[in-house]
């Protein structure tokens, strides 16, 4: 694979002050918007606290630039409401419905690439060897991904698939597109979220200007606590369901309460940041990765506390007008040997 950069660039630049790394993203941008217009482009809006610095980033050269967000039904109620207090949001809707699209696919479960093979598989002619799904020693492929692991998936009662983001998300975004012209999109994604997004940087940089979807992450560099500094030392509102930011105790080697020279604004902030609420919002119903929720800190047991209404909603079995997630998740634990909280 060619690469533009290499990992030892991007931890160099993971590890700039913040101030320096603003200036940079909005060098990227600068480039993206006179490379295709002010007209040509968009910020990818989701609602959440990484698009809601890059859209004040981006609005702080262009102030007229415009914004979409794609209204799926999954996002928190609470995202929904504070996209709909700025201006200049256009707002589209997939064609599916989740119902719909788990019920034609398959659920979003384990991960994108594990659910995405697991799809593959089930949907080969019969005899199809399943190279993946075998260990080395017995002829199976090596793969980045270890999905012998997840062989079970394969015969599920239910199908898990990788098609959701593209059906309520992606689709949406290239009808917007081909609709308004608006064919190079500027998101908030940080290469520390994913292999796949760290990747990408490495591949292309933050501007994507080759890609067969011309796409733009001028924030590729930056970290979780970048965003909450840039967020807190900017005084920019986020939505409610994140609570407010505050320092990190628990990472941290100050006392709660005690006044330090930071406090008397004789040094720079650099402490770790948090938020009392939500760490990451997103897709509500969106089941990727929730095996590795710590204990306590599960999705599904914070839905069941704050949004009661969805979470009795996709618990409920299907012939109650749910969506199952009881009976699959308990699948899930007995042969799989998770352990997911819900």
């Amino acid at each position: 694979m060619t690469t533009l950069h290499t990992a030892e660039e991007l931890r160099i630049r993971q590890g700039l002050p913040l101030d320096v790394k603003v200036r940079m993203s909005q060098q990227r941008i600068r480039e993206w918007v006179e490379y295709y217009g002010v007209d040509g482009v968009y910020i990818s809006f989701s609602g959440g606290k990484d698009s809601t610095a890059l859209l004040y980033l981006a609005r702080d050269l262009y102030p007229d630039i415009k914004a979409m967000f794609v209204d799926t039904g999954l996002e928190y109620p609470e995202i929904r409401d504070f996209v709909k207090t700025f201006d200049n949001v256009d707002i589209v809707r997939p064609r599916l419905s989740f119902r719909q699209v788990v019920e034609r696919y398959g659920y979003p479960f384990i991960s994108k690439e594990i659910s995405q093979k697991v799809y593959e598989h089930k949907r080969q002619p019969e005899g199809y060897t399943r190279r993946y799904f075998m260990p080395e020693d017995q002829g199976g492929k090596r793969a980045p991904y270890n999905y012998y692991k997840w062989r079970f998936l394969l015969d599920a009662p239910f199908d898990v698939s990788h098609k959701c983001c593209y059906e309520m998300k992606k689709k949406p975004a290239q009808t917007y597109e081909r609709k308004t012209g608006r064919r190079a999109k500027i998101t908030g994604q940080m290469a520390t979220e994913s292999a796949l997004r760290a990747t990408n940087w490495l591949r292309h940089g933050c501007n994507a200007f080759e890609s067969k979807h011309p796409t733009s992450n001028p924030l590729s560099f930056w970290t979780e606590q970048d965003i909450l500094h840039y967020l807190k030392e900017n005084k920019i509102k986020i939505c409610s369901v994140y609570g407010d930011i505050v320092t990190d105790y628990s990472k941290s080697e100050e006392i709660a309460g005690q006044l330090d020279i930071i406090d008397l604004g004789l040094a720079e902030d650099t402490r770790p940041l948090t938020t009392t609420g939500c760490k990451r919002t997103g897709c509500m119903f969106c089941g990727y990765g929730c095996q590795l929720d710590k204990d306590g800190a599960g999705r599904f047991e914070r839905m069941k506390k704050t949004h009661p209404k969805q979470y009795d909603y996709i618990m409920r079995p299907p012939e109650r007008g749910g969506l199952n997630y009881k009976n699959i998740i308990d699948w899930l634990n007995e042969h799989g040997g998770l352990n997911i909280k819900y």
